[in-house]
């Protein structure tokens, strides 16, 4: 069968690799909840998760990092604050508080925090190498909250690995 020998391929190398590592697989979850002050809030969550990787154990695999609300999301990038605010003003001028979002008509007024969650995502997936989270320079994991002053969490998933 066409391309068959390539999948066949692909599984002789999955397999290979899983074969010669024999070390036990851990899955550690734990969350983060927050309560934030503003309506719109950037936080620097880069110290929780390290922490909750340091605490699972992992040496070699991969965090999970996801916001479990539609209205709030987790990204990457730089934690100077200046880029933080212009990150902030571009959120809004994408996706602007407006009352006439179709979404109101449900009775609720957070139709733009819907927009801004999709255009930061809800979640990131960084390697862990020797134990630490991955980064290139500069980089740093933000949790986002655009319809905030009430109890929200962040799923943290490491998975991998540990000796």
């Amino acid at each position: 069968m066409k391309g068959q020998g390539r999948h066949d391929k692909f599984s002789e190398t999955l397999y290979a690799a899983q074969s010669t590592q024999n070390l036990p697989l851990k899955f550690h979850t734990e969350y983060l909840w927050f309560n934030t002050k503003k309506h719109r809030e950037y936080i620097n969550i880069t110290g929780d998760v390290e922490e909750i990787v340091k605490r699972s154990g992992v040496k070699e695999g991969m965090a999970l990092v996801s916001a479990m609300h539609i209205t709030a999301g987790v990204y990457i990038n730089d934690a100077e604050s200046g880029l933080i605010q212009d990150i902030d003003e571009w959120l809004e001028k994408l996706a602007p508080f407006n009352p006439n979002y179709r979404h109101h008509k449900t009775g609720e007024t957070n139709g733009d925090a819907h927009l801004k969650s999709l255009l930061v995502h809800h979640e990131v997936i960084v390697p862990i190498t020797d134990g630490k989270l991955d980064f290139g320079p500069w980089q740093q994991m933000y949790y986002a909250e655009f319809d905030g002053q009430r109890r929200k969490r962040v799923i943290v998933k490491v998975m991998g690995e540990i000796e």
